[in-house]
């Protein structure tokens, strides 16, 4: 039976089902990071699992580590309400994978070790370009932990009939615990071997959910999306590009905003560049990426048909009545076309996907500290192994509990539109300088610090003072307003400042950077020797 519901009331969910398909979910990974994890506690194996994977099986984790609550939930709720224009979202993501594959993936593990940092301080000096690209690091992690921990928030809403702020917040906890453990009990291998798992089942839950939503109408693509408009308030506009961003000419900025974000920001994520480490060499570092890139396609493929069938059968009233908004619009069709069974498995499908991305920001964050900071600043370079991973696992420690509280504060905010600000940020903040150390020869030390921090600082203020954080109604902050940037992603402003910041300051810097350098880290990048 067919039910909407008002605006707070729960869908005719089963909470001892769900929590019993995520517990079952949560029981078998933990028990593969358990039998996974060698006890040994080496620098490689915890920070890359002694590159043991091979291109499949990391370009399979490279996909979980990547699709996250912002593309579960965040892209199939945005196309359900915004049709044409939330789909943009997909096709930003995974035209992202490209520039991945042509300009970032073999040069990146051909000339690095364990982080980003090793990349930029090869031939810089190393302190300062060091302790930047953990700052960076660490700062985007953050914003992408926000975001899936505000999906596990508008799941737990949804799901288990919680709604009371405290109850969520004890969820969301519980949550970040189990990603903890992930982190601390298996390292890198443990971690991959989630991700795995998880892509697995999302991507074959998708591909299930898609073929019988086209059953359900005639195998036509047509028949799915005249239902979906006419059970939308948008009618025909929702096939049509204009719906969320042809509003105003801000609003149209705010697009092209957007997708420069998106496109460019994979590239400078820091959990995905980490992952080039856990392969044995940059053939099977391409291999990965193309893997991934493939998964991916299949996904967004999926989204589309999603996203339309929860139009087309749940309508886009009931989804944003119900709890969770734009998020509940998969659980809700998954509720409408399956019932309580396959709402529980979706549930706890995502529920899989923010611990599986969660987990991975964890440790990109904790080896990024401990080896760029703690191993390099604080100790030059001498640092013991087994006291630098000692000094990862906690600094993984204290990023989950601020992971907790963050995702507790994010609760109820869209998470596909929490995690373009991340891109934004990474975009911003790493994107110029890694192109920059890997194609410029006079590219300096002064260069990378003003081309990370500028992109950095630039795109954090212009959020902080973006109708995001105050001044809307959809605002993080209600009943303020001191923004006055206009656009709600800064990608736009923020990542080309970063590129002219780079490369002005390597015209201040006086100082060329050292061409002998340079040229062994070409020689490294381009063809593997000395990698």
């Amino acid at each position: 039976m067919i039910h909407t519901f008002a605006a707070g009331e729960s869908p005719d969910s089963n909470p001892i089902l769900n929590t019993s398909v995520f517990a079952v979910f949560v029981a078998i990974t933990l028990f593969v990071v358990y039998r996974a994890s060698s006890g040994r506690s080496s620098r490689s194996d915890y920070y890359a699992a002694s590159g043991s994977f091979t291109g499949r099986q990391n370009g399979i984790a490279l996909s979980g580590d990547f699709l996250s609550a912002a593309s579960f939930l965040g892209i199939a709720g945005a196309i359900a309400i915004n049709g044409y224009d939330g789909f943009l979202y997909s096709i930003g993501f995974l035209v992202a994978w490209l520039l991945d594959l042509l300009l970032v993936a073999e040069l990146l593990r051909n000339t690095g070790r364990f982080t980003m940092g090793d990349v930029l301080s090869f031939r810089m000096k190393q302190r300062p370009v060091r302790a930047a690209a953990a700052t960076s690091t660490l700062v985007i992690s953050l914003f992408y932990m926000l975001a899936q921990m505000a999906g596990a928030g508008a799941l737990i809403a949804l799901l288990l009939n919680v709604h009371g702020k405290f109850g969520q917040a004890v969820v969301i906890a519980v949550v970040g615990l189990v990603m903890i453990f992930y982190v601390l009990v298996g390292g890198m291998k443990g971690t991959t071997w989630v991700q795995i798992i998880k892509a697995g089942i999302l991507i074959l839950s998708v591909v299930l959910m898609t073929v019988f939503l086209f059953g359900k109408f005639g195998f036509s693509l047509s028949n799915l999306l005249s239902q979906a408009s006419y059970h939308s308030p948008l009618g025909e506009k929702l096939l049509q590009p204009g719906a969320a961003y042809g509003k105003s000419g801000t609003t149209k900025l705010d697009f092209v905003s957007l997708a420069v974000a998106l496109v460019l920001g994979t590239a400078g994520l820091p959990h995905v560049l980490m992952r080039f480490y856990t392969v044995p060499n940059s053939h099977e570092a391409r291999r990965s990426v193309v893997w991934a890139t493939a998964c991916v396609f299949v996904f967004y493929l999926c989204t589309l048909v999603i996203g339309f069938g929860a139009t087309a059968l749940v309508g886009t009233a009931e989804i944003k009545a119900a709890p969770g908004g734009e998020n509940s619009a998969a659980p809700l069709l998954a509720l409408h076309i399956g019932g309580t069974v396959l709402l529980g498995i979706v549930s706890a499908v995502a529920f899989a996907t923010i611990l599986a991305v969660v987990a991975g920001l964890t440790i990109t964050a904790s080896a990024s500290f401990a080896h760029d900071v703690y191993a390099n600043v604080f100790k030059h370079g001498h640092a013991e192994p087994a006291d630098e991973v000692r000094v990862a696992r906690r600094t993984a420690l204290a990023i989950g509990v601020l992971s907790i509280f963050g995702g507790i504060l994010a609760n109820g905010q869209n998470v596909a539109f929490l995690v373009a600000l991340a891109f934004a940020v990474a975009a911003s903040a790493n994107l110029s300088t890694l192109l920059y150390t890997m194609f410029w020869k006079r590219f300096n030390t002064t260069g990378t610090l003003w081309g990370m921090y500028g992109g950095l600082i630039s795109s954090v203020v212009l959020v902080i003072f973006s109708p995001v954080v105050s001044g809307s109604s959809t605002a993080i902050i209600k009943g303020v307003d001191f923004h006055w940037f206009p656009l709600t992603n800064p990608g736009l402003v923020s990542i080309p400042f970063s590129f002219v910041c780079g490369f002005v300051g390597t015209l201040v810097g006086g100082r060329k950077g050292d061409p002998a350098k340079y040229a062994e880290m070409e020689v490294r990048a381009l063809t593997g020797i000395g990698s």
